[in-house]
C-alpha cells in the first residue's frame, strides 16, 4: 500500500473568477476542519482584472465602464500582491494546502511557487528567475512571465499563481502589472517560440512542478469533480 503525502489536483477548465473564489473559500474551511485533503485547483479564467488587499486602484489604468466594454471583469480580493490580469492562455493554480502539513512557512511557500514556475520555464528552454524583494513572481530578464499572490488563513493557503503560457498580452497594457512600473510582461510562447505542446499539457506540467516544489510524494488527478459551486 502506497504511503506518503498526497495532493489532489482538480482540472476545472475555464471558470469565472467569482465561482472559483467561492469554491476556494469553501475548500479552505473544509481543509481547516480536516474534511478534505490538500488540493490544487488548476484552471483558467475569462478576461479578469483583480486587485489585492491593498486596493491599489491607481494601478488600474482604465475605467470600469471601459473594462465592461472590453468584456473584462474587475474583482477586489483578499490576497497579497497588487493588480494583475487573468485570462485564456494563462495557467492559474490555486493550492488549498495546510502549511503545517507540508512543513513550510508563508515565505518558503511563496518561494516554492516561484521555483515551480522557474522550473517550468526552464523545461521549455526559457531561462527564468524567481523574483526578489518587491518583485515576486517569475521573470525572464526584466520581463514578468508569472505572478504570485496568496492568502493564508488558519494555516491554510488560497489564491496562488498565474503563469502566462500564451495569453493576449495586450490586456496588461491596461494595468501597472503587480504595481511595478517600467517592466514588461511576457509569455512562454513569446519566449520559447515554436515547439510548445498544447496549453493543457503545459498547465499539467506546471501543476506537477508545484507538487514537487511543495514536497508532495504523489498526486491524484481529477477532471471537473462534482463541485456544487461550479
Amino acid at each position: 500500500m502506497r504511503t506518503g503525502r498526497c495532493v489532489e489536483i482538480w482540472r476545472l477548465g475555464r471558470v469565472a473568477y467569482a465561482e472559483a473564489l467561492a469554491l476556494q473559500q469553501r475548500l479552505v474551511e473544509e481543509r481547516k476542519a480536516g474534511k478534505i485533503a490538500d488540493t490544487i485547483l488548476s484552471l483558467q479564467h475569462p478576461p479578469t482584472f483583480t486587485l489585492g488587499k491593498r486596493r491599489t486602484l491607481h494601478n488600474l489604468l482604465v475605467s470600469e465602464p471601459d473594462l465592461r466594454a472590453m468584456a473584462a471583469e474587475l474583482h477586489h480580493t483578499d490576497r497579497g500582491g497588487d493588480v494583475t490580469f487573468h485570462g485564456p492562455g494563462q495557467a492559474v493554480l490555486y493550492p488549498i494546502v495546510s502549511l503545517r502539513a507540508i512543513g513550510l512557512g508563508p515565505r518558503r511557500y511563496v518561494e516554492a511557487l516561484q521555483a515551480a514556475m522557474v522550473r517550468l520555464a526552464g523545461a521549455y528552454g526559457v531561462p527564468a528567475r524567481a523574483g526578489g524583494s518587491g518583485e515576486a513572481g517569475a521573470w525572464v530578464g526584466q520581463r514578468k512571465i508569472g505572478a504570485v499572490g496568496v492568502r493564508v488563513s488558519g494555516g491554510v493557503t488560497c489564491h496562488g499563481l498565474a503563469f502566462n503560457i500564451d495569453p493576449d498580452l495586450s490586456y496588461f497594457a491596461h494595468i501597472v502589472p503587480c504595481g511595478i512600473a517600467d517592466k514588461e510582461v511576457t509569455s512562454l510562447r513569446k519566449e520559447a517560440g515554436a515547439g510548445l505542446p498544447g496549453e493543457e499539457l503545459v498547465q499539467d506540467r506546471l501543476a506537477r512542478c508545484v507538487v514537487e516544489a511543495l514536497g508532495f510524494d504523489r498526486a491524484v488527478w481529477l477532471d471537473r469533480p462534482d463541485c456544487p459551486l461550479l
